[in-house]
């Protein structure tokens, strides 16, 4: 199945620079405002002495400022406890929330309108279409030409252009801007760039014959980006697919169906079980001596289906000695101490980040140890919020798990490898949804864990089963470690793309028409 998946020659070619019409094999630039001058002949130094770029620029451009050849505006907000400012309105409004993930080059409106009472009560203002947005604060950075007429809110500093230069070479510049503008942005709480500063960031500019070649190539060249960076996606989501396909395999016993033919005396699943019921019982009296014992509970296998011979249905209380949960009062978090982990600190590679986890205090760690507290060998089952993703602790690092994720201590370390994979199969997470409470935040109680029914193997058939997973994932990952190399890759040559643009390296080497003087020179 693995070979299925690898990438395309297309593919891989696809984010080769050398494919297109652009070179791109040099080091990239922090933006078109990061790289060095392009020095030769017919050049013109910037006018702009106090710009951070002293850099030559080719016969006809000059250096300019966005002050110099736009007007910059503000936005503002209507006052949002009067109705009659947003109600029934038709004026279109953006913010920065409505370009968080935006990937058009126009905008016409956002999430809000407001009306012609909340744009003259407020310091907003009617752009004009062609006007480019740029957000100056939380985040510093989005970028958007106005497709129609638009106000926005005071998040942004917006650019009403001058004749003889074109929204889509603004927009370009700016989108590869963004570190130079954070540069000359202050503010304690949050970085924002005032209207003086936005005023003065420096702009390189072309003849606008040369400014219409530029944002073409621009253009051509990122379609080319988008559709290697489409292809990548692909192969990461059959990725995905190609993971799921193989658990399915694994727990209908397709992964070992030679192995079992070739080993038919092995021990079956129910006298493992037996095995394991008698391990379980022992290891609870000596945990609760003098306490009654308490059988596991039964698995749900109502439409589950059949097993291949010598498998047996089990719940997944039955094969661990502990299932449960912290207490659900919050501790509080400390700038330093035990990482106490959540859902989100399951990383989507499988495993768990701790470095970004919140921190809390030995007392607190402590009390809640009281309860359960997560080993190596445990499996962290997600159940509240972010429902059925899996982790198994893999090492020693102390820490403690939050109240939205179950710990399951499976009897033997052997066992938690397989429940790790089992759990994460698509009879067990159907059986998850079926269980899950469907309120605000999705729960799944802890008494459905336990019953839920898991296909136990022969004990030496379970190794086979990890062992195969194992490899097939394994050459799943590797595949999936270039694709995430490449589409890294692929982010700087866009970066590498506008800081040529902007230096007309981009134009020198892309069209001749573009610099005459280039071909003089050559």
């Amino acid at each position: 199945m693995a070979e299925r998946l690898q990438p395309s020659m297309q593919e891989r070619e696809s984010l080769d620079p050398e494919q297109g019409s652009m070179v791109l094999n040099e080091p990239v630039g922090a933006g078109p405002c990061a790289c060095p001058g392009n020095k030769g002949q017919g050049t013109k130094q910037s006018e702009h002495t106090g710009s951070p770029l002293q850099r030559n620029l080719p016969e006809g451009w000059e250096w300019k400022t966005l002050g110099d050849i736009a007007e910059v505006c503000g936005g503002g907000t209507p006052r949002t406890n009067d109705p009659a400012n947003f109600e029934g309105g038709s004026i279109p409004w953006v913010t920065p929330a409505d370009l968080s993930g935006y990937t058009s080059k126009k905008i016409g409106h956002g999430s809000r309108n407001i009306t012609e009472k909340g744009l003259l009560s407020s310091s907003a203002r009617l752009l004009p279409s062609g006007t480019v947005l740029f957000t100056s604060r939380a985040p510093i950075g989005y970028v958007a030409i106005a497709a129609n007429p638009i106000a926005t809110n005071q998040g942004f500093k917006s650019f009403v252009l001058k004749e003889g230069i074109l929204p889509d070479y603004v927009y370009w510049y700016l989108k590869g801007s963004k570190d130079l503008a954070e540069s000359l942005a202050s503010g304690t709480t949050f970085l924002e760039l005032s209207g003086a500063k936005a005023k003065q960031l420096p702009i390189p500019v072309a003849p606008l014959s040369q400014q219409k070649l530029i944002v073409a190539e621009i253009e051509k060249q990122f379609s080319r980006l988008d559709e290697a960076v489409a292809g990548l996606k692909r192969i990461k989501a059959n990725l995905k697919r190609y993971k799921a396909a193989v658990l399915k395999a694994a727990v209908e016993g397709k992964l070992t169906e030679e192995w079992r033919k070739a080993n038919p005396n092995v021990e079956a699943g129910a006298e493992l079980l037996k095995r394991i019921l008698v391990e379980r019982k022992m290891k609870w009296e000596e945990k609760n001596p003098g306490k009654k014992y308490k059988e596991p509970v039964a698995p749900d296998i109502s439409n589950l289906p059949e097993l291949p011979e010598g498998w047996v249905w089990a719940s997944v209380d039955s094969i661990c000695h502990q299932i449960g949960d912290v207490d659900h009062k919050m501790p509080k978090a400390k700038e330093t101490g035990i990482p106490y982990i959540s859902t989100k600190d399951f990383s989507p590679d499988g495993g768990i980040n701790y470095e970004n986890a919140k921190r809390i205090d030995q007392s607190d760690y402590d009390k809640l140890c009281r309860k359960i507290f997560p080993e190596k060998g445990d499996i962290l089952l997600s159940r509240y919020g972010t429902v059925g993703e899996v982790r198994l602790v893999r090492n020693k690092t102390l820490f403690q798990a939050s109240y939205s994720i179950a710990i399951l201590k499976p009897l033997t370390e052997k066992m938690s490898a397989y429940l790790s994979f089992v759990l994460q199969t698509e009879p067990i997470q159907r059986q998850i949804k079926k269980h899950t409470r469907a309120t605000a935040q999705p729960d799944l109680g802890l008494s459905h864990i336990r019953c839920l029914g898991m296909p136990l193997a022969p004990t030496y058939e379970q190794q086979r089963i990890i062992d195969e997973i194992d490899h097939l994932f394994s050459v799943a990952d590797e595949i999936d470690a270039a694709v995430e190399t490449n589409l890294k890759r692929a982010e700087r040559l866009r970066q590498g793309i506008l800081t040529k643009a902007f230096s007309a390296r981009l134009a020198l080497r892309s069209k001749s028409t573009i610099h005459p003087e280039a071909s003089k020179g050559a």
